[in-house]
């Protein structure tokens, strides 16, 4: 990707981190801080709480059936990613029990 983004572009990706391990990720977040630095736009569909992290973004969500914007805070991928973290073998337990 490094390769392929130049300077003032709009460039619209669905789920970029699907095949990136977390350390590409973050090499991600920053090359596209870069190039909005540069000028460029992004629209991004994400699931990643790196890639939502990017400053000065615009997050949208379109869960439960509206469309409004949120912080980063509130997004799903966050929470969820958040409570893994800081409580696994509770989050586990939840799984194995459904």
């Amino acid at each position: 990707m490094q390769q392929n983004f130049g300077k003032k572009g709009l460039y619209i990706l669905d789920e970029p981190e699907a095949a990136l391990s977390p350390q590409r990720q973050l090499t991600l977040l920053l090359e596209m801080s870069n190039c909005v630095k540069n000028g460029s736009q992004f629209i991004v569909v994400t699931h990643s709480p790196i890639l939502l992290v990017l400053p000065e973004a615009e997050i949208i969500s379109f869960d439960y059936g509206a469309i409004k914007p949120i912080c980063y805070d509130e997004t799903r991928s966050y929470q969820i990613t958040k409570r893994f973290i800081n409580d696994r073998e509770h989050m586990l337990k939840l799984l194995w029990e459904e």
